[in-house]
């Protein structure tokens, strides 16, 4: 091996370190990939997956920060690791999962609502060895659309949702299967019911009351064939006694 050999080799990790901050393209050597759209189910759930890169240097603590906006690119910051911050629309729905040893993870956000329907820009922030603090962010962001919870079927790059539908359909072959009543639907049938039942009531009524009727009407004809049979009796002894023959009746002179 030639001595100029061996001085290159000796020399060639103090130029690579020197020339590590040097090298790197501050309008190319970093950025942030996120999917363009997802679209979720109403009350369901969705993640944002993202991953990032740099050509920086990074210090022995470089206190990584994930931050999320929404609406623009300088819209309001709804999520920050580091500050351990969440908006208050956002409480207990919205949570970081950062994959160890790698530049990526995901942002989930449960129990959707109609209103989380927006655009949301991630954003990174490390401390390097040479440069200080870098801070970039997604320049398009993610577009998340709101479907409505009867819709089951998500679009676009959705990442580890879950959506459990709790609709039965009619199946394609014919066969029956239950499905909830809409709110009208619903009110019809409670309405069918109470006409049904007023009806009953109101037939058991008028049974009961011809009943009752004819009871009182047999009554009176019993009581009235009561007088009718009283009165023919009366009579019949009346006649009998204005037919009984008198015998001649006895003298009291004597003859």
């Amino acid at each position: 091996m030639g001595p100029s050999l061996l001085l290159s080799l000796l020399l060639l990790p103090a130029s690579l370190q020197a020339g590590s901050s040097k090298e790197c393209n501050p309008n190319t050597d970093f950025g942030i990939d996120q999917p363009a759209s997802l679209s979720a189910p109403e009350r369901g759930s969705t993640c944002i997956s993202f991953s990032y890169f740099y050509c920086w240097e990074l210090a022995k603590d470089p206190r990584l920060s994930i931050a999320v906006r929404r609406t623009e690119f300088h819209g309001e910051v709804i999520y920050n690791s580091t500050q351990r911050f969440v908006h208050k629309d956002f409480k207990n729905r919205i949570s970081l999962d950062l994959r160890e040893g790698q530049n990526s993870g995901t942002l989930c956000i449960r129990n959707l609502r109609k209103e989380d329907e927006n655009r949301y820009f991630c954003r990174v922030q490390v401390e390097t060895l040479r440069d200080n603090k870098q801070v970039w962010q997604s320049i398009p962001g993610t577009k998340l659309t709101i479907t409505y919870a009867a819709q089951a079927t998500t679009k676009g790059t959705t990442t580890a949702a879950t959506i459990t539908a709790d609709l039965n359909v009619v199946e394609n072959n014919g066969s029956s299967a239950s499905s909830p009543l809409s709110v009208g639907a619903a009110v019809g049938v409670a309405l069918a019911g109470v006409v049904l039942i007023i009806a009953v009531l109101g037939l058991i009524v008028f049974l009961r009351w011809k009943r009752s009727k004819g009871l009182q009407t047999k009554a009176r004809t019993v009581a009235r064939e009561s007088v009718q049979n009283t009165e023919e009796k009366y009579e019949n002894i009346r006649i009998t006694d204005d037919l009984t023959p008198q015998g001649p009746r006895a003298s009291l002179c004597p003859g």
